[in-house]
């Protein structure tokens, strides 16, 4: 096959491909099938033109067959119940006082108390409780986003923790300042929840809560979560709970590990990581296209992939590469291009261009997971400190870009912190480039 990306089959003695992907275990059941398929044409070409959308019509099928899942365990909400009666009723038709008489005294006896309500006290409408909001917000804010189960498990967490702290699921309307501080002080005396947890939780609520006050129309109504202050960890809790960076003697240790028992594609990705600063999934989920080495300023092109979405729009940038993890990329690349070539049959070339992926085993949804696994397994073996991790890479590039009295606005640049406005003021993107190349350089 010449076209090496996720999903894509061409069954033995086919000359056409296809999106084939499993469909996990518990999911099968809704979606009616264990595997799905979809065609993707006869040449590379066809397979480029044809694979974000088979991609995304995947997704979409695993999504509603996730929702299918979950749906019929949630109770409805009063609210909810009063929205189905009522447009029922409507369905109905209009009824003089005779027949109305009769439908409520049928709807009494058989215990339909939601059409009997709808239908004799129709303007007596529930209030909006914070698991209406909820809904609301993850349907209108939260549905469709790159980070979706993310996001959407974060909100429910938080819904759990304010009908715990109150003992109820409250109307938007009634909550008050108490009950909010009441909330905040039951999510900090939870051991295992830092300030900053506490912090991000509240923004959420207020989020959801404001959302649901203007688009339910609940008028006069305020967030008593607004300008709600958290308490501030103590100096020791909050060395506890910072991951640390790399040590030059850890460092020093993991990589000599890695480089002794990891695989070639490991070794290349750790020493890649350790000389950018990236995240994990933006190497491990790179194109050979996105690596740029023929001009005087080497880079890693950092965009949006369908098989690899980025963390924000910060996050999409051009990452120089210097020492190190240039000679790292260099031989990435080149290893994928020898493998690709190999797999050819020589007879013809491939027009897919150099879009395929430059670590094929973990260019793939969950692959920066497995690869975090691997590393993880080796840094273990020398150092012991939980705060150390993977990740401690890219805290470690934060600090000698400090030391270096690198602008905290180019750190946005090589690391993708910032939204991507405050690195304009350098200009184009060669301009940033060659800054961030300079700082770089300099840090390290």
């Amino acid at each position: 096959m010449d076209i090496t990306l996720p999903y894509v089959h061409q069954p033995a003695g086919k000359t056409h491909y296809r999106y084939r992907r499993k469909v996990p275990d518990f999911l099968r059941q809704a979606l009616g099938k264990t595997t799905i398929i979809l065609p993707l044409g006869r040449t590379p070409a066809e397979v480029l033109r044809h694979y974000d959308k088979a991609h995304k019509q995947a997704e979409a099928m695993l999504k509603a067959a996730t929702k299918g899942q979950v749906k019929p365990t949630e109770p409805k909400t009063e609210l909810e119940r009063y929205r189905w009666a009522t447009r029922q009723v409507a369905e109905w038709g209009p009824m003089d006082d005779a027949q109305v008489d009769a439908m409520a005294a049928h709807l009494e006896e058989t215990g339909q108390a939601d059409l009997y309500r709808a239908l004799v006290v129709p303007d007596r409408k529930p209030e909006p409780t914070l698991t209406d909001a909820v809904r609301l917000y993850l349907k209108e804010k939260v549905e469709g986003t790159p980070d979706e189960t993310k996001k959407r498990q974060r909100v429910e967490r938080v819904r759990g923790h304010v009908e715990k702290a109150l003992g109820r699921d409250p109307d938007i309307r009634s909550l008050t300042r108490t009950d909010a501080r009441e909330v905040r002080d039951h999510m900090q005396a939870d051991g295992d929840m830092s300030a900053a947890t506490v912090h991000r939780y509240l923004n959420d609520l207020r989020a959801v809560i404001t959302h649901a006050i203007k688009e339910m129309d609940i008028r006069d109504a305020v967030n008593p979560f607004n300008k709600l202050e958290v308490k501030q960890d103590g100096p020791a809790t909050q060395a506890k709970d910072a991951r640390k960076p790399f040590t030059e003697g850890q460092l020093k240790a993991a990589r000599a590990r890695i480089v002794g028992h990891a695989s070639v594609d490991l070794q290349r990705v750790w020493r890649m990581l350790a000389g950018t600063g990236c995240r994990l999934a933006e190497v491990t989920g790179l194109m050979v296209e996105d690596v740029h080495l023929d001009g005087t300023l080497p880079y890693l092109d950092l965009r949006f992939h369908p098989h690899r979405r980025l963390k924000n729009a910060g996050s999409v940038r051009r990452v120089p590469l210097v020492g190190d993890a240039l000679k790292a990329a260099q031989e990435a690349r080149s290893a994928a291009q020898e493998a690709r070539e190999a797999r050819l049959d020589g007879s013809r070339k491939a027009d897919g261009g150099n879009f395929y992926p430059l670590f094929e085993t973990y260019a793939k949804e969950g692959g920066a997971n497995v690869a975090s696994a691997a590393l993880m397994k080796h840094v273990r073996k020398v150092i012991t400190d939980p705060k150390v991790t993977v990740h401690s890479l890219r805290h470690r590039i934060k600090d000698k870009l400090i030391a270096a009295d690198v602008p905290a606005n180019v750190h946005d640049m090589i690391l993708g912190h910032s939204s991507g406005n405050v690195s304009e003021a350098y200009g184009g993107p060669e301009a940033r480039l060659e800054v961030a190349t300079r700082a770089l350089q300099r840090a390290l």
